[in-house]
């Protein structure tokens, strides 16, 4: 069994729907057990965060995927305490070469959200973790796409989302964003599964009129799930 945990942290509940996206993809994959674990700022204690529960259930699985809202062009502050306690894992090597990815959301369309994948991603780097990016084709880039496309903020380091700042968390990114997640965390959990147990894999590519062609059936269907094809 492959263990994918999803650990996030959230200030107004957008990035907790892209996170239960996200591990809603990854169940999708037999043999997987998946964990939801959001970061609490009622752990940071004096700017320092801990929970050893957390700390040794990242320690048992084989993949990490990080998940902090952009704010200010960077992952949380609660996030980052989180970052600088796992200084620990990093001295002993902990993490190294368990699987990792990770995902962001701001309420502007760009928001910098690209500095914090990078931020993630050189995290990552530094506990000598694999990274796994996004596997989609861009959407929403000619006359015919829309915001409801997959992966429409073509994005590949990691997962981007957008909300808009008005409203709740019941209306989290778009219908692409979330089928994006879902795609996303089940390309992750078949990847994990295949670098722990050897599974078979067989890379799955997707064209472009093929990819515009999957954006334009996610308009005509309110089934997303029947939308979902290999990640």
């Amino acid at each position: 069994m492959a263990t994918v945990t999803v650990v996030y942290h959230s200030v107004h509940g957008h990035t907790r729907v892209l996170a239960e996206h996200l591990a809603d993809g990854a169940r999708l994959v037999p043999g997987a057990q998946v964990h939801l674990v959001e970061i609490r700022p009622e752990d940071v204690t004096a700017g320092r965060w801990h929970d050893a529960e957390v700390l040794a259930l990242l320690e048992r699985s084989d993949a990490i995927v990080f998940g902090s809202p952009t704010l200010m062009g960077s992952v949380s502050a609660v996030f980052k305490a989180f970052m600088e306690a796992a200084f620990t894992p990093f001295i002993t090597q902990a993490w190294k070469d368990k699987l990792a990815g990770a995902f962001t959301m701001s309420a502007s369309q760009s928001g910098d959200k690209l500095a914090v994948l990078e931020q993630l991603a050189v995290f990552g780097a530094q506990m000598g973790m694999q990274w796994i990016g996004v596997g989609d084709m861009p959407g929403n880039n000619w006359s015919g796409g829309t915001r409801d496309d997959v992966n429409r903020l073509g994005s590949w380091l990691g997962l981007m989302s957008q909300s808009h700042a008005d409203l709740g968390p019941e209306q989290a990114g778009s219908r692409g964003d979330l089928i994006t997640a879902e795609r996303y965390g089940e390309r992750i959990a078949r990847l994990t599964q295949r670098w722990v147990n050897a599974v078979p894999y067989e890379t799955p590519r997707m064209t472009e009129h093929e990819a515009r062609a999957l954006s334009a059936s996610l308009r005509e269907t309110d089934d997303a799930p029947a939308a979902l094809t290999s990640a």
